[in-house]
């Protein structure tokens, strides 16, 4: 083959390569404007619906005797109820806002501080593994909290798929992605919110996350693109947007759970981006704000922690039992 061939060859292969690039970025730019709300009415997607017995109040849980600002966890296995103090961990350099054991795992937990950083700790040596964010310049570049009215908000969830990844959210408006294998950056940032984020909590498929922030909006994002999948927001008419406390995903991702300052807690059809449902507006539904929800593992109850002192067990009914 001579030189002029060879030449005529590369140009037409040039040509070809600039073509697919050309085309692979008008698809992305087409992926970046369509949602998946859009995506799923052109597929003619039915809403879920919702009858009068199909999520009611089944219990309602007295006896705190101030409000309930966040989530309940389970300590270790095996303890007793004269329980003492095995293990102190010391490092952050402000105050814990949030710790959550990894998933499968007695052995390590993550933490989050006002520092700005998170912490993987190993609880039988009581030792640091790693420290994500602080001095690193992919750190959050605010508190990893939330302040209002002297309450410390704050989130990290752990993917319940790959241990070894978790996000996190700040009063920077961003969240982001870590694994903790590569404790010296974020894997990615996620942009959108006006607002403090003040949760996170990843989807059922651990492909996915949502947040739920100040402006309130709770957003959904995909971890492999790094692109914003959906805005779950609703107008409130002139009046003052209401903040968002917390979220849970049931148990097949179809529904979202936000529960806002104003004492609702919408339940969001994920596919469709629509309200389908007010806890607030229900009978023998909270008389103060809901500060934090949480769902049971089969997915047939969620309960809901409030400033009223009290927790209320929601559970499926009528011809629905887990969604």
């Amino acid at each position: 083959m001579s030189v002029a061939e060879l030449k005529e060859r590369h140009i037409a292969i040039t040509e070809t390569v600039n073509d697919l690039r050309d085309r692979l970025k008008q698809n992305r730019l087409l992926l970046l404007d369509t949602d998946v709300a859009t995506y799923a009415r052109a597929q003619g997607k039915t809403p879920v619906t919702f009858g009068p017995t199909d999520l009611v109040c089944c219990r309602t849980l007295q006896g705190h005797t101030g409000k309930n600002f966040l989530d309940v966890l389970v300590i270790t296995k095996g303890w007793e109820s004269s329980s003492i103090v095995s293990k102190m961990l010391s490092g952050h350099k402000g105050y814990v806002s949030s710790c959550q054991y990894v998933p499968d795992e007695d052995t390590h937990l993550i933490t989050a501080s006002g520092d700005q950083t998170c912490v993987l700790w190993d609880i039988t040596t009581g030792l640091r593994t790693s420290v994500f964010g602080g001095e690193f310049q992919s750190g959050h570049t605010a508190g990893v909290f939330k302040v209002f009215l002297l309450l410390l908000w704050f989130s990290i969830s752990i993917n319940g798929s790959n241990s070894r990844m978790f996000v996190s959210g700040s009063c920077d408006s961003t969240a982001r992605l870590w694994d903790t294998r590569v404790a010296s950056r974020a894997v990615g940032t996620f942009h959108g919110h006006e607002g403090d984020v003040n949760v996170v909590k990843f989807f059922p498929d651990g492909n996915r996350f949502g947040t739920g922030s100040d402006d309130g909006a709770c957003r959904l994002f995909d971890i492999r693109t790094g692109h914003q999948l959906q805005v779950y927001s609703q107008s409130d008419g002139d009046n003052e947007v209401s903040p968002i406390t917390s979220i849970a995903f049931s148990i097949s991702g179809r529904l979202l759970f936000a529960a806002y300052t104003n004492g609702d807690c919408y339940v969001w059809d994920t596919l469709l981006a629509r309200v389908v449902l007010n806890l607030g507006s229900l009978q023998n539904s909270h008389d103060g704000r809901i500060s934090c929800l949480g769902l049971s593992a089969d997915g047939s109850a969620l309960c809901t922690g409030s400033w009223d002192a009290n927790l209320k067990v929601w559970a499926f009914g009528g011809h629905r039992r887990v969604i």
